[in-house]
């Protein structure tokens, strides 16, 4: 196993630069999710680590090894594609040792590595089948069986359950975190799922056009987003975002309103803020709460009742629209007024270059 360090890597085709001087750590045994919109770069930057594209600039070790211009079968990485690219005619039993036998591996090492592979990911009854017999669960676990027998240091994951259906790719999250607990490998994961991400990462990094928008553990990106771009990708559904005006600045807090919010006191690093600057007030759908009073006001657009929990699409005075997740069941009708208050400790106040102002820990 190994760890891997980005050290200002970059990518460009001609004058178009999509990898723009990224930095990133990832510990031995970590597994580590890149989320971000299309075209933001993750699986430019995933094939890069293969040796799928070339480097332009910067240095990429894995271990202690520079792997820039190393070829992919020599960089100790195996690589799980969207694409399941099994071959029809073969086995299950083929298909997961076909790359062992181009390296020529002794028949019966080879045998004891397919049979553990099989073990790991419960499909030992399924090796004498062929691609055309199995489900797509069951494709993307042999694709996953022709990495675990190279026993790479890197596991490299591209949307490796976009394909499945929704049941099963809620089982096949649960296999591979089981498959990390149990191989204790370095993954490196894509994906434009948050739920994905969210439920399977060590750490998540955040990209956007090519840049490292936030690094850090999926709680932490929850919580305490480091600027607009994280806190509205982040989070289903996304945290509502609303433009608001200082009234004023205390020590730790700043005092807010708008022409939908009542003057309320928010806790922020103040440091540069002003009275009567424009900022923008971030609230989790799950902190707002439904009653009697409150500091916004607003009539029902839409009412989805989950059983477990009831989403209420909601538009302001303002015409803007606010989202809200209410625990349980609630008897609400499209066209009422509705009043919330918030959890005024999970708000996040942005600054005009839209960099989050979390208050600073306290000792």
């Amino acid at each position: 196993m190994a760890g891997l360090e980005l050290t200002q890597l970059h990518k460009s085709y001609g004058n178009v630069e999509v990898i723009r001087g990224i930095d990133l750590f990832i510990k031995d045994g970590e597994f580590v999710v890149f989320v971000g919109p299309s075209g933001c770069g993750k699986s430019t930057l995933l094939r890069m680590i293969a040796g799928l594209e070339d480097i332009s600039g910067g240095e990429l070790r894995i271990g202690s090894k520079v792997v820039n211009a190393v070829e992919p079968r020599d960089r100790g990485i195996a690589m799980v594609f969207q694409n399941y690219a099994l071959y029809p005619h073969m086995t299950v039993y083929d298909n997961v040792g076909f790359g062992l036998k181009l390296a020529k591996t002794p028949q019966a090492e080879r045998d004891q590595r397919i049979r553990d592979a099989a073990r790991i990911l419960q499909m030992e009854h399924l090796l004498e089948r062929k691609p055309a017999q199995l489900s797509g669960g069951q494709r993307q676990r042999v694709a996953i069986g022709r990495a675990i027998v190279r026993q790479p240091e890197v596991f490299l994951f591209d949307e490796p359950l976009s394909n499945l259906d929704a049941a099963l790719r809620v089982d096949m999250r649960m296999e591979l975190a089981k498959l990390h607990h149990d191989l204790k490998s370095t993954m490196i994961y894509v994906t434009h799922d948050q739920v994905e991400a969210m439920t399977l990462a060590d750490k998540i990094v955040v990209l956007d056009a090519g840049v490292v928008q936030q690094v850090g553990s999926p709680i932490e990106l929850y919580q305490r987003p480091a600027n607009l771009f994280v806190a509205g990708f982040i989070g289903s559904p996304k945290m509502n975002l609303m433009a608001v005006h200082v009234e004023a600045v205390g020590p730790d807090w700043v005092r807010v309103s708008s022409k939908d919010l009542s003057p309320t006191d928010v806790a922020a690093e103040t440091a540069g803020l002003r009275q009567g600057d424009q900022v923008t007030l971030g609230i989790r759908p799950q902190v707002l709460h439904a009653g009697d009073s409150g500091t916004l006001v607003g009539r029902i657009e839409l009412v989805e009742r989950l059983g477990s929990e009831t989403n209420v699409s909601v538009a302001l005075p303002s015409g803007a629209s606010l989202m809200a997740v209410l625990n349980g069941d609630r008897e609400l009708r499209s066209g009422d007024g509705i009043v919330f208050s918030f959890e005024l400790s999970s708000a996040v106040i942005f600054d005009s270059t839209g960099l989050a102002r979390h208050p600073v820990p306290t000792a």
